[in-house]
């Protein structure tokens, strides 16, 4: 029998910004609609997620936005605005799994007055 190779792509590797004292991973399937977008909104906490189909148009305020497509990474920093995470196309759901590194009680998502 032939041994198969276990193949593994780097997605995204990041510094957290600030010490994180880990205490909880929270994982969520997200689907935003044809056209949708998440309200203007930051996270207590960093969060790290991958495209699972679809394209995101996603930017952190006050940065370059970028297109991030199917099998792509992204990172939400800590307590920084999110100006854009919309879906980039007219023709199909974006799906996405975001994991939410959790430090003690902190809220998972702040919705901002546009």
């Amino acid at each position: 029998m032939e041994k198969k190779n276990v193949a593994r792509t780097n997605l995204l590797s990041i510094q957290l910004r600030e010490k994180q004292g880990l205490s909880k991973v929270e994982i969520k399937k997200v689907v935003i609609p044809v056209n949708g977008k998440a309200e203007y909104h930051l996270h207590p906490c960093p969060v790290v997620g991958h495209i699972v189909s679809g394209t995101l148009l996603f930017q952190i305020e006050g940065e370059k936005p970028q297109l991030i497509k199917a099998g792509e990474a992204f990172y939400e920093p800590k307590n920084k605005p999110i100006l854009h995470f919309d879906n980039a196309l007219d023709s199909e759901p974006l799906v996405f799994m975001a994991y939410y590194l959790v430090e003690e009680n902190e809220d998972l998502l702040m919705l901002l007055p546009e």
